[in-house]
């Protein structure tokens, strides 16, 4: 757009500096400065105002044509794609949000709603992680393979905006919420807001977005609401919304009532099953939920990097809007042990002369790629000696210590006021250095009972019984990925349902590494579990794993599934769920006579019928 002199009420002065703002001008700033111009343009320049819906009808009466904002209905779609409940969770508290500020609000999960009726939303709000390898989270899988198909309809008369969740550590960062928003742009669809793409502390991020979409819903339906200016927080004209007191944000102490090692002697595993006290809590979870635990760092990780760097841990530092200790901050406020690109990038600044820059040169992406995955701070400190960077400088840099999310392994009704979760210990040597999980070495080697631990409840619609107690299940679970299911069977035992369970469970050896094995026996001989079939890998010459088992009674699972049963498949996500996944697929084609094309749809509406469900990390 040029301003034209003859055609404008600009002068030549002013149309000659508007041509060489307006084009530099970013969507955000261009956003910001409509709203500007229209909360100030009744009143002068710089007025911040805040109005009632009569002010604003008298003032925008007075203002040219050009410069009102068209009046629009305040309704507003919002969809979520969630694999561990935290999109569900910010769909449910912008949700609240709106609707104080008088919007009717359509939120559904992305499985559950029609991809057919996108052409009649204009306006779209999309919240979704990426899962695995910058793929859609299992919710959002129909409508992500949907809008990139041929029958993806054009959208000029929507308006949209996308909050993406993903961890920096990974190489597709949130490549999921990135792929809606091209594709939305792709399909004519216009930016409510820019996309917001959020790392694992995405709270302040989440609200920021928040912020600004509902200040740019506000513009577009000013006729029937408040003005709020520029400059001022839209989150000042919304009430906060009704949460738990204790919430990710607001972590509660639990009581630690109970720590022990389920693996036997002689194994090579450590799996610990952890008990907590909720009492006075008020909190509350369902089977299929998590549960989330901050950690804190390996003081002697922590005293070694201060060594290193030649810190003084007693030195005051400034992180996180938190005034502590070094050693304090580095051991529970921010993490060591992973080490993401932008991190690099940032401390390379810091640190110009050293190799680090040839590391994140053109050409050596493979070769960071692997670095990241196999080092840590300590490593980088040590390998590109940093020796030189102040504590101020470098620890602000560091993100937060993320929780570590927990598939809860008790049913509230068995076990009111606790929570139980069960957690294998990561131990590893690499380079002459031992190294281990942040959180499950801490449980296995610095918690007792009679510690507190900082714990949410992640709650997670995606997961969960079915609603007819005597629908029959099948639960898919090798090693901790049988979490869940204690407590599925726990809650099923407690309301007396009817309905036929299949477990299907695998680990190492037998005699040391079989969890939980009195309570499956003993819910056997009750009825509770209809059936369980086992695989333990290093039993036999040829390994067999729970996925060997499935096709090896492939008839009787397909019958189970003919008859209604839903699938559940929890744990690790880069093999066992693949596995698990195309053995389906198998004894679909096989059993029901079906294409590899045809058995993969059939998944898919499974999943959409909430019948196949994953809880995978």
């Amino acid at each position: 757009m040029n301003f034209q002199v003859s055609n404008s009420p600009f002068n030549e002065e002013q149309a000659d500096l508007l041509n060489r703002l307006v084009p530099t001008l970013s969507e955000n700033q261009r956003i910001w400065l409509t709203g500007y111009l229209t909360a100030t343009g009744a009143g002068g320049a710089g007025q911040a105002i805040l109005q009632t819906p009569a002010v604003v009808a008298e003032q925008t009466q007075a203002l040219p044509l050009a410069a009102q904002v068209q009046t629009l209905p305040k309704e507003v779609t919002v969809l979520y794609g969630s694999q561990t409940g935290n999109c569900s969770q910010l769909s449910g508290k912008l949700t609240t949000k709106l609707e104080q500020l008088g919007y009717k609000v359509t939120r559904a999960s992305m499985a559950d709603f029609k991809p057919s009726n996108l052409k009649k939303v204009q306006h779209l709000l999309i919240l979704t992680s990426t899962h695995g390898e910058g793929e859609p989270p299992d919710q959002a899988i129909g409508l992500y393979e949907f809008l990139h198909s041929k029958r993806a309809p054009q959208l000029p008369d929507t308006f949209y905006s996308v909050l993406a969740l993903g961890d920096t550590s990974y190489e597709f960062f949130c490549q999921t919420g990135k792929d809606f928003d091209a594709k939305l742009e792709e399909l004519g669809a216009s930016k409510l807001a820019p996309r917001m793409d959020c790392d694992v502390d995405f709270d302040s991020s989440a609200t920021e977005w928040m912020e600004q979409v509902i200040g740019a819903l506000e513009l577009r339906t000013s006729g029937n609401t408040a003005t709020v200016s520029a400059g001022s927080s839209v989150a000042s004209t919304v009430a906060p919304s009704v949460e738990e007191n204790y919430s990710r944000s607001n972590p509660f102490a639990a009581e630690v009532l109970e720590n022990l090692n389920l693996n036997g002697r002689g194994s090579a595993r450590e799996t610990r099953h952890v008990e907590l006290s909720l009492e006075g809590s008020g909190l509350h979870y369902e089977p299929g939920d998590s549960l989330g635990v901050y950690p804190q760092n390996d003081p002697k990780l922590v005293d070694q990097l201060i060594e290193a760097l030649k810190w003084n841990p007693e030195e005051e530092i400034h992180v996180h809007k938190q005034q502590l200790p070094l050693r304090e901050a580095l051991t529970r406020v921010v993490e060591i042990t992973v080490l993401t690109k932008p991190l690099l990038q940032q401390i390379a600044g810091l640190a110009p002369d050293s190799a680090l820059s040839k590391l994140l040169s053109a050409g050596q992406e493979e070769e960071l790629r692997s670095y990241i995955s196999r080092h840590d701070l300590l490593d980088l400190v040590q390998h590109y000696e940093l020796t030189g960077i102040a504590a101020g400088e470098l620890v602000p840099l560091l993100r937060k210590i993320p929780p570590r999310l927990y598939s809860i392994a008790s049913s509230p009704s068995a076990n009111p006021d606790e929570v139980h979760i069960t957690v294998r210990t990561v131990r590893y040597e690499n380079e002459g250095r031992e190294r281990s999980g942040v959180c499950s070495a801490q449980l296995a080697e610095r918690v007792e009972a009679g510690d507190t631990l900082p714990v949410f409840i992640q709650h997670n619609a995606g997961f969960k019984l079915p609603e007819q107690p005597d629908t029959p299940i099948i639960m898919i679970g090798p090693g901790t990925g049988v979490a869940p299911f204690r407590a599925f069977l726990g809650e099923r035992e407690e309301t007396g349902a009817e309905g036929k369970s299949w477990l299907f469970y695998g680990d190492q050896h037998f005699a040391t590494d079989f969890l939980y094995q009195i309570e499956w026996q003993k819910w056997i001989k009750s009825g509770v579990l209809t059936r369980m079939d086992v695989a333990f890998s290093r039993d036999t010459e040829e390994k067999v794993y729970v996925q060997h088992r499935m096709l090896e009674h492939s008839r009787e699972l397909y019958e189970w599934l003919q008859a209604g049963a839903y699938i559940y498949v929890c744990g690790d996500e880069k093999k066992m769920a693949h596995d698990v996944h195309a053995a389906l697929i198998r004894i679909l084609e096989q059993e029901g006579g079906r294409s590899a094309d045809e058995a993969a749809a059939e998944l898919i509406r499974l999943q959409q019928e909430k019948r196949y469900q994953r809880d995978v990390y």
